[in-house]
């Protein structure tokens, strides 16, 4: 005699009238969590950047991973499963819209930093270049993360390499945010066979602090050509 075969469970049927109550709920609880830490946050917080922006990714990353944590764990039980989608939602929005938002007033306002792009002349970015000892090549950067408008004053220029024989050569010492600039990277005679590093940086005085924005190149040294 065999024993019966275990009968396979079935997906649960969700209806609506039991879904969207729980849904919704899910989504309150996850609108008023949001804004219930960020007027903690506000009342905690008393600089304009030291934290802002591990408040403005934290409720999303809760929200969410935890949301489809939840509902997996009860996903054969309706109520609790749209209770679990609803915090989902909310982690995207309300949560993630505002979290997104409070970055680009960062951005715009310093706090966030800035980047330099550094590119081929007309062309698009790049991590790295190969050149050979005693060759140089040609690029332009670019002030990126602010605007004029918000910064219409000069960044300073200044760029080093990570050893001796990478040298970082600025014709312009100033440029404004989204100006493009020239620069050359020169691996000097003498220089060993190895990878390093070229950075650039703009600095910019607002309202007595220094604000920056930096970029960096892998510059991947070969033998001179033999001629």
């Amino acid at each position: 005699m065999t024993d019966p075969q275990p009968t396979p469970q079935e997906f649960p049927t969700y209806r609506v009238q039991e879904f969207l109550p729980s849904f919704l709920l899910g989504w309150g609880l996850g609108t008023l969590v949001t804004f219930a830490v960020r007027a903690l946050a506000d009342a905690l917080l008393t600089t304009p950047c030291e934290g802002r922006t591990l408040l403005a990714l934290i409720v999303p990353l809760l929200l969410g991973p935890g949301g489809l944590a939840f509902t997996a764990v009860n996903w054969r039980r309706a109520g609790r499963a749209a209770l679990g989608l609803g915090l989902v939602v909310a982690s995207l929005l309300p949560a993630l819209f505002v979290g997104a938002r409070d970055i680009a007033v960062l951005r715009g306002s310093g706090c966030a930093g800035g980047y330099v792009v550094l590119a081929p002349a007309g062309g698009d970015s790049i991590s790295s270049v190969t050149l050979r000892v005693g060759e140089s090549r040609e690029l332009t950067g670019r002030i990126g993360g602010f605007t004029a408008q918000d910064y219409p004053g000069e960044f300073t220029l200044s760029g080093q390499g990570s050893a001796a024989g990478i040298v970082v050569t600025l014709p312009k010492t100033t440029a404004r945010a989204g100006e493009v600039f020239p620069l050359t990277i020169t691996v000097q005679p003498g220089t060993g066979i190895n990878t390093y590093t070229a950075g650039v940086q703009g600095r910019v005085v607002r309202d007595g602090r220094t604000i920056s924005a930096d970029g960096t190149l892998e510059v991947n040294v070969r033998p001179a050509e033999v001629k």
